[in-house]
């Protein structure tokens, strides 16, 4: 697949000159602060000190008093409360924070995840009518709700109140909640938008640690699922994200709760050093399997386990992701083979796909894979409980969110945001569904948007490259969006004659560039066995890629990990 490399230039020369002079850094690492709109010492201080005392007020937070109170009021009358959350990773790390954390404060508390097959998204009519049955007087919604109104309106019917904690888009009529703690609403003066749904019920748990003078290190204590689900959910890691990020980390590097440290060894990852990496493809996709699969109250239980408990829910969850994988292996190939044979596949602007008997908890994740092999928005749909379910991913700079709003028309339900969203139909609307899709997606994306761009921060010389570069680069950490990983690209690159392919297809090199005082610097590149050819034959190749150490017998040394190669111009 062709892609197109584009070097960021949006930052200010005199910037870049004043960071220079006021950090004492070169001007590399003065580049890649400017771009991530860092300008001034203050800046740069707060992003590479990260402190848990610049975390904003949580009763900035439109509703957060309101809420406060009527859990009070639950704890003083010794009402019965519900915490009930989505399937996902977001939604059970929410959960297991805010049942964990309010459990020794509220008598009678419990949790609740609706069944992602019977229930579907969100809050459902079967929960309130188990609340009701049960005596739950109030329930504490996460990483749901915001849309939920005649959910609420049903509740408020049976005398179930609901406090809302959730961070997606609200609609054009917030639902008639107690509360409703959501900084995406327009009245909502909470300085920061881009909180997780686990990182707004930290912000819960923080208010009531400052309203009752409880010693604020009992809520950090769960640092460790807000940066789990801060990965998981692919938030900016930027302004209060990044704080929870950086002393999430910290936490499960130190001592992780029993339930994730069990997973670490399956996924090899428990004698490494955590990133957001890890988590993304090692304990999120794990957690994710237990409400895709089977129920995501299997991933609560491990969240919330003892470490006698830990390994045998581990044990459990680690099985039903090895099914899930293969689910996703077989559904993506299946997809691949019946797109590749449709002949006007290559014409059309998205692709939507449906298959009645696949199974729903992987759609998402084929959606994904389908996007890398096709880079076009793209919606998968599967039949579950007599109704058309489906998830959709979008391609860099493209509202799929919209392009679906335009259809709703035809839909039942959907929600979601920008780059990814979730909908449901009746089965005789797929066909005129699939048409609308195309043609709003045809009439809105702009060509450009249909190829792949390969995102480079900075053009560097091998000189520049060194161990001091190395130590600061670490501290531009924890990386993801708005603070990727930096990316660089070196011109005019040769090999010193090792290249070898090893592995599957990937490439092991030893780099240099003509007239660089630096002389070789070892390197990786995965899946790019192709080019051993122009290596041997001395052909000057173009490179893109991140810097990182490696150790190996005692020894630290700078490694490329390239991502993208093509032959010089």
């Amino acid at each position: 697949m062709k892609k197109k490399w584009l070097t960021h230039h949006h930052y200010s020369a005199e910037v870049v000159s004043e960071l220079k002079e006021n950090l004492a850094v070169d001007e590399t690492v003065a580049k890649l602060l400017a771009l991530r709109g860092i300008s001034t010492f203050d800046e740069a201080k707060t992003f590479f000190r990260p402190s848990l005392d610049t975390l904003h007020n949580p009763f900035l937070m439109k509703g957060m008093e309101t809420a406060i109170n009527r859990i009070d009021k639950a704890i003083a009358d010794n009402e019965k409360v519900l915490i009930f959350g989505d399937y996902d990773v977001d939604g059970t790390t929410a959960v297991a924070l805010v049942y964990s954390f309010f459990k020794s404060y509220i008598k009678d508390i419990r949790y609740y995840i609706p069944d992602r097959y019977s229930e579907g998204y969100g809050i459902s009519f079967k929960s309130i009518d188990y609340a009701k049955e049960n005596n739950y007087s109030l329930i504490i919604a996460l990483d749901c709700g915001i849309k939920a109104n005649d959910k609420i309106d049903y509740a408020n019917e049976r005398n179930v109140d609901f406090i809302i904690c959730d961070h997606h888009l609200p609609g054009d009529e917030i639902p008639n909640a107690i509360a409703v703690l959501d900084p995406k609403q327009i009245d909502c003066p909470y300085p920061f938008k881009e909180l997780a749904g686990c990182g707004i019920g930290f912000k819960l748990a923080q208010a009531y640690c400052i309203k009752n003078e409880i010693d604020i290190e009992t809520v950090y204590n769960y640092l460790d699922l807000v940066v789990t689900s801060i990965a998981a959910d692919v938030v900016p890691i930027t302004d209060e994200n990044r704080v929870l990020a950086h002393f999430g980390l910290k936490q499960l590097n130190s001592h992780p709760r029993p339930g994730i440290k069990s997973l670490l060894a399956f996924g090899k990852a428990d004698n490494k050093e955590l990133d957001i990496s890890t988590l993304v493809f090692t304990i999120a996709p794990r957690i994710n399997a237990a409400g895709r699969i089977e129920h995501g109250s299997k991933a609560v239980e491990l969240l919330i386990s003892s470490p006698e408990e830990a390994s045998a829910f581990s044990v459990k969850i680690n099985d039903t992701n090895l099914h899930r994988r293969d689910l996703d292996v077989s559904i993506t190939d299946e997809a691949i083979e019946t797109l590749e044979l449709d002949p006007i596949t290559p014409f059309k602007k998205s692709v939507v796909i449906y298959n009645p008997n696949w199974h729903k908890g992987v759609v998402g994740i084929v959606a994904s894979r389908l996007i890398e092999k096709f880079y076009k928005p793209t919606i998968v749909l599967t039949l579950s409980n007599g109704v058309v379910s489906g998830s959709a991913r979008s391609v860099k700079d493209f509202d799929v969110y919209t392009a679906i709003e335009n259809c709703s028309h035809l839909l039942d339900q959907f929600g979601g945001h920008k780059f990814a969203a979730g909908l449901t139909m009746k089965p005789e609307n797929v066909k005129a569904f699939v048409d609308a899709f195309e043609h709003e997606v045809s009439r809105t994306i702009k060509e450009e948007m249909l190829v792949p761009t390969v995102e480079i921060d900075l053009e560097l010389k091998f000189d520049d490259i060194n161990d001091k570069l190395l130590r600061i680069l670490k501290q531009f950490a924890p990386h993801g969006p708005h603070n990727m990983t930096p990316v660089f690209c070196s011109r005019g690159v040769l090999d010193s004659g090792f290249a070898k392919i090893v592995g599957q297809n990937h490439l092991k090199l030893e780099v240099y560039q003509p007239n660089s005082q630096l002389t070789k610097i070892e390197a990786i590149a995965f899946n790019k066995g192709d080019f051993l050819n122009f290596l041997q034959r001395k052909i000057p190749l173009d490179i893109v890629y991140k810097i990182k150490e490696n150790e190996f017998r005692g020894q630290t040394t700078i490694q490329l990990m390239i991502e993208e190669m093509r032959v010089s111009e």
